[in-house]
């Protein structure tokens, strides 16, 4: 069965802070369909996960944030374990995709980080977040 998304607003930056740890980061743009209809995925999945805390990033309003990072596809998607970031790529925009990914990177622990260019972003972001680096 297909996960089904509907149209709506992109979600508001933040909401309330989760428990430090997993963060979801989704990095879109106001001008992207595709974006619009994943902002209601995307709040579905915040309020399905109340233990990670989900962030959303629109890549033109917050480029500092993005930096040199070239998003090509939307969505487009940063996992972190709070600490490092473990997954920076595109993915469907449909729940069940990041949900089985969220789960499967929980699952592998203390995994190797993705790269210098994810943790940078991710650094940014927590950090414009008011969540201080170490």
């Amino acid at each position: 069965m297909q996960d089904t998304i509907s149209p709506a607003a992109p979600p508001s930056a933040g909401g309330p802070p989760a428990a430090p740890g997993w963060w979801v980061v989704c990095l879109c743009a106001a001008w992207c369909g595709v974006c619009r209809e994943y902002g209601a995925v995307f709040e579905a999945l915040r309020a399905a996960h109340p233990d990670v805390r989900f962030e959303w990033v629109d890549v033109e309003d917050e480029e500092d944030l993005a930096g040199d990072l070239d998003v090509e596809t939307f969505p487009t998607v940063l996992v972190a374990d709070g600490t490092h970031a473990r997954f920076l790529g595109p993915v469907l925009p449909q729940a069940g995709v990041l949900t089985r990914m969220l789960a499967a990177l929980r699952e592998q622990g203390a995994a190797a980080p993705v790269g210098a260019e994810a943790q940078a972003v991710f650094e940014r972001i927590r950090y414009a977040r008011g969540v201080g680096g170490n």
